[in-house]
């Protein structure tokens, strides 16, 4: 059995179809087409349901996609592991981050890093908390920031807890408010992230406690964009302190959320029990040093 077809497989599974996959692998749809079906004929089952340009699992595919991702990601550790042992190379690391806030916490800690270990290659990927956390289970990338809570199979070291802030006009009724309420913006329109980020989780769980449901004005993976909607009086939108913007700063006022659950707490995660390279050590060392007291503890429930 070949990891390239177990490759193939799960990415299809992942992307919901052939050419979204092969975009994703950089392959054509033929290639992608040609691996899965060597691996069913390998296994001798069909592993995918074929329904016009979507693909969905049967049962044999279900059990092989989940063995599947735990060999990739066991192949990854091992690699890593060897390449340290044999000496092969001074050391790199894999980091995925999501676009919210990382430059702020992020960039102050990669200059520090490049200096104390300018022979570590570092390779970032930047997506949202849902796929970074895909990319950890089948050992694409070996540590990802990502926002609390988060499932059962990761471990974690805090790096920044933040409140949120609503962001709104200036010429709002509610922006020389102190604080606000989720139910204070229940009748508004929100302007959220793309599927696939962690803080629309935290939105959406705030807006259930209350009993409703939002209705979405605009959805962007643009912070920039997303804050000159809300500027404009299109909807509200949420962002943690840090990158908030001020009311002098622009068009846009932010006024804290006064809700307990809510708060936008980012750690470090890792797939619990994998391996981690000496750069990731590394990593994880610079992060605590940089922001002591944040936490590292077993995984919280989702």
């Amino acid at each position: 059995m070949e990891f390239r077809n177990l490759r193939a497989f799960v990415e299809v599974v992942r992307q919901g179809g052939f050419t979204p996959a092969a975009k994703a692998l950089f392959a054509t749809q033929s290639t992608i087409s040609k691996a899965v079906r060597q691996l069913e004929d390998e296994i001798g089952l069909p592993l995918l349901d074929r329904i016009g340009h979507r693909s969905h699992l049967t049962a044999p595919g279900e059990v092989v996609y989940r063995r599947a991702v735990k060999l990739l990601a066991e192949r990854e550790d091992l690699a890593r592991e060897l390449d340290e042992i044999r000496g092969l190379k001074q050391g790199s690391l894999s980091l995925g981050l999501p676009p919210v806030a990382s430059s702020a916490l992020f960039a102050p800690l990669f200059a520090i890093y490049r200096q104390r270990f300018p022979g570590i290659d570092v390779r970032l990927v930047e997506h949202g908390s849902d796929r970074l956390e895909e990319m950890l289970r089948t050992g694409e990338i070996e540590m990802a920031a990502s926002l609390l809570p988060f499932g059962e199979d990761f471990e974690w070291q805090g790096v920044r807890r933040e409140p949120l802030m609503a962001v709104m006009p200036r010429a709002h009724a509610l922006a020389g408010r102190q604080t606000i309420k989720i139910e204070d913006v229940r009748e508004e329109p929100f302007i959220l992230f793309e599927a696939g980020f962690g803080l629309n989780r935290i939105i959406g769980d705030a807006c259930r406690r209350h009993g409703f449901s939002p209705v979405v004005a605009a959805r962007s993976s643009q912070i920039e964009f997303i804050v000159g909607l809300a500027a404009a009086g299109l909807g509200i939108a949420f962002l943690p302190q840090i990158i908030a913007p001020r009311s002098e700063a622009g068009h846009a006022a932010s006024v804290l959320l006064d809700e307990p659950e809510t708060a936008w707490h980012i750690a470090m995660i890792w797939r619990r029990g994998a391996y981690l390279s000496h750069a990731a050590r590394a990593w994880l060392a610079l992060v605590e040093e940089m922001h002591p007291d944040q936490g590292r503890a077993e995984p919280p429930q989702s």
